[in-house]
């Protein structure tokens, strides 16, 4: 038998592998309660995260892109072939991603920084809100949390020192995404305030200067560089968050480039 991977585990919460992989990987669980609580806490995190995308993908596609309507300007307007093409692209994408959360030709809510940033808001109310194990590796023994982190997102990981702030650094946990492994570092100052880092590769908004996202209670800042996704969330003031996200990405610069 193959050895089981991240990919592996990612792909059977996903329930994307086939009958004889998805066996394999029982049996391993099954001689695994690590790997079990982690596969666990993977499903726990997915349904959290369809829950709170559900909203966006129960929005209706915007009039313009509707295939009828299309058709019918089509047939009133002498449209170049391109721009029919073109718009059928749109389409495609609107009725893959399930919904929009800015108007206008945009990146859709289902990518880049506007999903990170729903994705960590979901890992913080999942795991920062009364989790009984909030994270899975503890930072008494940061070297292997950095080690676990860098293994699951495939490159080396900077685990940012909050202590000026007066946050410390409580350990960390890998989390399932919709859009491939995740990893969520998890901080608390004194006052029992928490706030999580949720890390991830990116494929659209690779690189994307940093931006404000608010969720019901929660507040956060979430950018991407160099391919990586970084989002900051907490249940702080956004002002008060801004510094601090400011310092997280500042830190993972420098640390990137030595």
């Amino acid at each position: 038998m193959r050895p089981i991977t991240e990919d592996d585990l990612q792909g059977y919460v996903d329930k994307v592998l086939d009958s004889e992989r998805r066996i394999e990987v029982d049996l391993y669980l099954a001689e695994n309660p690590q790997a079990s609580a982690r596969v666990a806490a993977f499903k726990k995190q997915a349904d959290a995260l369809r829950a709170a995308l559900a909203p966006v993908a129960a929005e209706p596609i915007p009039v313009r892109l509707n295939l009828e309507h299309i058709v019918a300007t089509r047939r009133t307007e002498r449209t170049s072939a391109w721009r029919l093409a073109a718009a059928a692209i749109v389409l495609v994408v609107a009725g893959g991603t399930g919904g929009w959360a800015m108007r206008g030709i945009a990146t859709p809510p289902s990518e880049g920084v506007v999903a990170l940033s729903q994705e960590a808001s979901a890992s913080f109310s999942t795991f920062a809100m009364g989790s009984d194990r909030p994270v899975e590796v503890s930072a008494d023994s940061p070297a292997q949390l950095a080690s676990f982190a860098s293994s699951t997102l495939g490159r080396a990981v900077v685990l940012p020192d909050l202590t000026k702030s007066g946050y410390r650094l409580m350990g960390g946990r890998a989390v399932a995404t919709m859009h491939g492994p995740g990893f969520m570092l998890m901080y608390e100052n004194a006052k029992g305030s928490k706030l999580v880092i949720l890390s991830r590769k990116m494929v659209v908004d690779q690189n994307k200067a940093m931006v404000e996202h608010v969720e019901g209670r929660l507040n956060g800042w979430s950018w991407a560089n160099d391919g990586m996704g970084f989002s900051l969330v907490g249940s702080t003031d956004p002002e008060e968050l801004h510094p601090l996200a400011d310092d997280v990405r500042s830190q993972v610069l420098v640390k990137s480039t030595l």
